[in-house]
C-alpha cells in the first residue's frame, strides 16, 4: 500500500527455473514494487511469495542467499578500484577471503571486465559501469537476478552486449526476472513474459503466446503492383480475411482464424486482378502486443 493505494492487487506469477522471463509493464505500473518485495526490501501487506522453497518474509535471509538484485539505479564508489568494490560485496556475503579473489576473477571475465580489475570506477563508462553492476550480483553465485532496467540508459552497442551476457547466463542455468522498457529486445531474448498494469496481471506465459492471444489469425505484409485501394476491398469482402490496413504503401493483414495461411490473401488478390508483388508474414511485435493489451493506465 502507497498512499491507501494497493500497488499489486492479485499479482499471481509463476517463474520456472531457468527461466529468462521478462517483467513488462507502463511506468508505475508496480514492476519496481514486485522486485523489491522478491528481493525482500519490502514486506507485502498481503500474500507472500516463495524463492526455491523459501518465504520472502519468514525466511528472507536464505532468500537474499539464493538471489541477486540490480535496481534501475545502484549507487557505486567511484574512488574505488574495480576489485576492491567487488571484494566488498564478496565479504559482505560471507566469502571467505581465501575464495574472493578466485569469485572476483571469475565475475569479471564473465561480464567482460577481466582487463578493467584495477581501473577506478569512475573512470568506467556507463555500460562498464552497468556491468560492474551485474558482476556485483553475480559474485556469490546466486541462482535468481532480479534486474530492474538494467539496460537503462545505455547505447545501442553496450545494450546488445549487455543481453549477450544474460544469454550465457541462462545457459548457466541461472533463472533471470529482468523488467525493461525494451521491448523489442525481450521478445528474441525472453522465453517468458508477465504483463502487467496497475498492478494487476493482464498476461503470463510464453511470447509467442501473447501474441497469439492478441490476433485471432496470422498476420502478412503484401505489396502490389496498382491500385492498392482497390486491393483492400478485395481483401475486405473476403471473410476470411478479419483486419485490412494500408500503411506506407504496404498492406498490412491480419486473417480471421489461425486456421487459415497466406495462401488466402495471395487467392482473393490474384483472383480478383491484384498484381501481387510480395507476400510475407509477419508476426506482431511485443511492442504492439503491449499497446493493444494495455491502456497505460497508473496507480
Amino acid at each position: 500500500m502507497f498512499g491507501g493505494n494497493a500497488a499489486l492487487q492479485g499479482l499471481n506469477l509463476t517463474v520456472n527455473q531457468g527461466d529468462l522471463f521478462g517483467f513488462i509493464g507502463s511506468n508505475g505500473a508496480g514492476k519496481t514494487t514486485t522486485l523489491r518485495i522478491l528481493a525482500t526490501f519490502l514486506s507485502p501487506s498481503s500474500g507472500g511469495a516463495k524463492i526455491f522453497g523459501h518465504d520472502i518474509v519468514d525466511d528472507a535471509d536464505a532468500v537474499r542467499s539464493v538471489i541477486g538484485y540490480m535496481p534501475d539505479f545502484f549507487g557505486v564508489y567511484k574512488d574505488m578500484e574495480v576489485t576492491e568494490y567487488l571484494d566488498f560485496f564478496a565479504a559482505c556475503h560471507r566469502i571467505p577471503g581465501s575464495q574472493r579473489d578466485k569469485a572476483v576473477s571469475d565475475v569479471l571475465e564473465l561480464v567482460g571486465l577481466g582487463e578493467k580489475r584495477g581501473a577506478l570506477i569512475g573512470a568506467l563508462s556507463r555500460g562498464m559501469q552497468q556491468r560492474l553492476g551485474l558482476a556485483r550480483v553475480l559474485v556469490h553465485d546466486p541462482q535468481l537476478l532480479l534486474l530492474d532496467e538494467p539496460a537503462s540508459g545505455l547505447d545501442p552497442r553496450a545494450r546488445i552486449e549487455l543481453m549477450a551476457i544474460l544469454q550465457e547466463l541462462q545457459r548457466m542455468g541461472k533463472t533471470i526476472i529482468i523488467s525493461s522498457h525494451i521491448l523489442s529486445e525481450l521478445q528474441t531474448l525472453c522465453n517468458r513474459v508477465a504483463i502487467i498494469e496497475k498492478g494487476g496481471l493482464i498476461y503470463c506465459g510464453p511470447v509467442q503466446g501473447v501474441q497469439d492471444q492478441t490476433a485471432p489469425g496470422k498476420s502478412f505484409r503484401a505489396r502490389v503492383n496498382g491500385d492498392i485501394q482497390i486491393a483492400v476491398e478485395l481483401l475486405q469482402a473476403d471473410p476470411r480475411v478479419g483486419v485490412v490496413r494500408e500503411e506506407n504503401g504496404v498492406l498490412k493483414i491480419t486473417l480471421a482464424s489461425p486456421d487459415l495461411d497466406g495462401s488466402v490473401v495471395a487467392e482473393t488478390l490474384v483472383r480478383g486482378g491484384a498484381r501481387l508483388v510480395s507476400l510475407e508474414e509477419d508476426a506482431l511485435g511485443l511492442e504492439e502486443v503491449f499497446m493493444r493489451l494495455t491502456r497505460g493506465e497508473t496507480q
